[in-house]
């Protein structure tokens, strides 16, 4: 192989391998985009084993003012308590960033509406941590708070 052949050829397969770094940190955020549409499906019908269903087996939920909650039975029951106070919940991914095959960070928005006579706009942000457990993208550790 010429030595201009052997650097055209290097060249291609660096850029085959570097779009294909990039091509699944795309896929990633849309399949984490999927769930985060299918947890608002589950908690506006008042599914809560639904909601439970996206987080792992011992996932950690962080809700603000308050202790941690341990395990998706225990988070399925802090969304349904929560969701007696405030409905309507928006999701915003900013970013998803690829911690590794089975690993992923999401920062993003939220919004809800609190179910008060006169209903207020509640806002937020959050960080999720999230595990591809047996091919499925599953919460593990959800934290957020009020603010921008």
């Amino acid at each position: 192989m010429s030595p201009r052949a052997f650097v055209v050829s290097t060249l291609a397969f660096a850029a085959l391998f570097v779009g294909g770094l990039n091509a699944p940190a795309h896929a990633q955020k849309a399949e984490i985009e999927r769930v985060n549409a299918q947890w608002t499906e589950f908690f506006n019908k008042g599914d809560f084993n639904g909601v439970a269903s996206l987080y792992t087996d011992d996932a950690l939920a962080f809700p603000p003012g308050s202790p941690m909650v341990k395990g998706k039975a225990a988070i399925g029951a802090m969304w349904k308590a929560l969701a007696e106070k405030a409905g309507d919940p928006k999701v915003t991914t900013i970013e998803v960033k690829r911690l590794g095959h089975f690993a992923a960070r999401e920062i993003g928005t939220f919004s809800l509406k609190t179910k008060e006579p006169t209903p207020k706009e509640l806002t937020g942000k959050y960080v999720v941590v999230w595990e591809k457990v047996r091919g499925r993208w599953k919460l593990a550790a959800d934290i957020w708070n009020d603010g921008k």
